[in-house]
């Protein structure tokens, strides 16, 4: 649910349990290299077999390798490679279950979708898309794929080499000029013309539609009919049952940074034609789903509030004979799986589509609440909620047979990586079917994290939890380490996080907590910062430590704070406003708002988190941003940033700070990650992510346990 925000219960538990083995050992910062990943969890038609895409990292731990396997859902043996990839992804069944298609990226050319047959043999190349090819989705009839590309007519006649030119930014290169000589200059027009992780962005290409027949063995690539065309990107690509429309969605605003979000659900003959409009909420329409009728559609989304908000819960519509329903209005949770954590897998986790029962009269979806991702079933008629799965875990995926009978999902948990389950919604049984870390989890000592609530400074209950050293021993008192999430509308929660584990085996108590501003708790807490951010939220962080003081288990003199992204922002702000952490890392940061609001890869033209641009108030930028009061850090202060972080960058963040402090010669250092974007802690290269939790720790022992570290004194 990332795309509605703007973010630098009966069943049967599961109980993932590793072999005994005769010794254990703590974690460390290069497991992260054994490390594997599931994703895009896609079950069968019949039910009987669920497809993924498993991720791991290269011989060389400068990327990461992705590959297609299967797993029985009910008995006949273990998993099943299908691809040896290297990069292989997005698998999708026929409707007949027969074949499975799948997108395949070269290292020399654009991701084109293949076809592989369940019976055997080599997989094919179905579509040569000139600009690629991705997001395949059978038609019902089993007959073609629909799929999305950015290519053009006039990319049809182009040399296949011919493929970087004129490609970035609002780049006017030269039409019909040999690629020799065709410009690289960017010529930049509009407000959004380069996008974190991403690159300069060229606004003379579109996302559109394609349809690409699935011949017969032995046929060459093809590239199908172009099914949409314009000035505007479509996605989210669905059928209608009967297979004569797809529908899609599209904002079809020239510049939307001037508006509110305002996706709306398209549709267009499968052969080709007009658009029409189908639905429009007067806000984001996200994964729509049509009903097994084909007359209704539910969808995820919120209505544009009639004055800016900075948060906006999403919910649960249905659209019936053009009238609208939000289905849950009147619930306190997030719709759709959004707990933040640092191993979700690296290429893309899967989608959290919204699944129709096979009778129309009731949807299945995730939400999150509390800090927890469960699976849902909505009634459409009363909007009645009934959980189908529970537990303190985060679904982070899903598909469903036709209907919904069967589901398949990836589950994580505080100590679990993930793996593939399968759940039978009738009975709400929840099975796991892969064990994909258990090898090396059952090598490992780790703690379990203990959830606590608070009340803050003005008696607001703000939820937490401490994570102890496996080591723990009672009478003793542990550093600590406050770890602030970013967004700020997200959420910490049940998944695993490989930092704080290996925090804890260093020996550091670690406390995380969701202050005002965290998703999951409803609207009026997330939006209850808005032109307040930083402020009250620090206040609840501050709480959340001395709750932990009072304990008896925390040293008060060896206190670490770090965060990344917003959680960066705070921790800048942390420092300047009070001297009691002994040591702190700010990652990827927010240091001078006025600065950030003119270089983010993302507009702040709408009043969300500011009621007016710098250049007309000044002085609220100045107020609430870091580097204003920088002269008060005594916190001896690391700053980690990735060169091609567009998201924060740098200059405005990280060097920002470290030049404030350099100039008063305090302790401070800069951590410059080259070719990293503000990914690096999530899905950067894996020799990286390895050496900055490295260059985390090594601060918090130099500052906090007074280890004898030199890397960062004077050279």
């Amino acid at each position: 649910m990332s795309a509605l925000r703007r973010s630098l219960f009966p069943a049967l538990l599961v109980v993932l349990a590793a072999p005994a083995v005769a010794q254990q050992r703590t974690i460390t910062q290069t497991d992260l290299y054994h490390f594997k990943w599931v994703a895009n969890p896609q079950i069968s038609p019949d039910g009987r077999q669920v497809a993924y895409v498993l991720v791991t990292v290269t011989a060389k731990h400068d990327g990461y390798e992705t590959s297609i396997w299967t797993v029985p859902a009910e008995g006949g043996g273990g998993p099943r490679q299908l691809t040896a990839g290297p990069h292989d992804a997005a698998p999708r069944w026929s409707p007949d279950g027969r074949t499975l298609a799948f997108v395949r990226s070269r290292d020399n050319g654009p991701p084109q979708i293949y076809l592989l047959a369940m019976a055997g043999g080599e997989a094919v190349q179905l579509t040569d898309a000139p600009r690629g090819a991705s997001a395949p989705v059978w038609a019902p009839d089993g007959k073609s794929i629909a799929y999305t590309s950015r290519t053009r007519t006039s990319d049809l006649a182009e040399p296949a080499h011919d493929t970087t030119h004129a490609s970035s930014g609002d780049s006017l290169a030269r039409r019909g000029d040999p690629p020799d000589t065709a410009s690289d200059v960017h010529v930049i027009t509009r407000a959004i013309f380069r996008i974190n992780d991403v690159g300069y962005l060229d606004p003379t290409r579109h996302q559109h539609i394609w349809v690409v027949p699935v011949a017969a063995p032995g046929a060459p690539p093809a590239r199908g009919r172009q099914i949409t065309s314009g000035k505007y990107d479509e996605g989210e690509i669905t059928w209608s049952p009967d297979g004569a429309r797809i529908y899609f969605t599209t904002d079809r605003v020239d510049e939307p940074y001037y508006y509110p979000e305002n996706a709306d659900l398209y549709a267009v003959a499968a052969t080709g034609g007009s658009t029409e409009k189908v639905a429009d909420i007067d806000g984001p329409i996200v994964q729509p789903s049509v009903a097994p009728d084909g007359k209704s559609y539910a969808f995820y989304g919120y209505i544009n509030p009639t004055q800016t908000r900075s948060y906006n819960q999403p919910d649960l519509f249905v659209w019936q004979g053009g009238r609208v329903t939000n289905l849950t209005a009147s619930y306190d949770f997030d719709v759709g799986s959004d707990v933040t954590g640092d191993q979700a897998p690296p290429r893309g986790r899967g989608s959290e589509p919204v699944l129709w029962t096979a009778d129309g009269r009731s949807v299945i979806i995730a939400t999150t609440e509390h800090g927890t991702a469960n699976l849902v079933r909505v009634d459409v008629g009363t909007g009645r909620i009934e959980p189908l799965t529970t537990g303190r875990h985060t679904v982070l995926a899903f598909s469903a047979t036709p209907g919904a009978s069967r589901i398949a999902l990836t589950i994580s948990d505080a100590t679990h990586i993930g793996d593939v389950y399968l759940l039978d919604p009738a009975t709400k049984a929840l099975t796991q079917l892969t064990h994909v870390n258990d090898s090396l989890f059952a090598q490992l000592r780790l703690s379990e994290p203990e959830p606590f609530w608070y009340r803050s400074f003005d008696g607001r209950r703000v939820e937490g939890w401490v994570l102890k050293p496996p080591t723990w021993a009672p009478g003793r008192k542990y550093p600590l380490i406050l770890e602030i999430h970013g967004g700020p509308h997200t959420a910490y929660g049940d998944v695993f996080m490989h930092e704080f584990q290996w925090m804890a085996a260093k020996g550091y108590v670690v406390l995380y907590t969701n202050p005002r501003g965290s998703t999951s708790y409803g609207q009026e807490f997330g939006n209850i910062i808005q032109y307040r951010y930083p402020g009250d939220d620090y206040k609840d962080l501050m709480v959340a430590v001395d709750s932990l003081v009072r304990r008896g288990y925390v040293d008060e003199k060896r206190l670490g704070v770090t965060g990344g992204s917003g959680g960066g922002l705070l921790t800048n702000w942390t420092v300047t406003q009070t001297h009691r952490f002994a040591a702190a890392v700010s990652q990827r940061s927010v240091a001078d708002w006025a600065a950030f609001w003119y270089s983010a890869d993302f507009t702040l033209f709408r009043p969300s988190w500011f009621r007016a641009p710098p250049y007309e108030d000044p002085q609220e930028y100045v107020t609430r941003s870091p580097t204003t009061y920088a002269g008060r850090i005594t916190t001896p202060l690391m700053l980690i940033g990735g060169e091609n972080d567009l998201r924060t960058p740098p200059g405005q963040g990280a060097e920002a700070m470290f030049r404030s402090l350099k100039a008063q010669k305090k302790p401070t250092v800069l951590i410059l990650f080259p070719g990293e974007s503000h990914e690096l802690s999530r899905s950067g290269k894996p020799v990286h992510r390895v050496e900055r939790l490295q260059h985390i720790l090594n601060w918090f022992d130099k500052y906090l346990l007074g280890a004898p570290i030199t890397l960062y004194d004077h050279q």
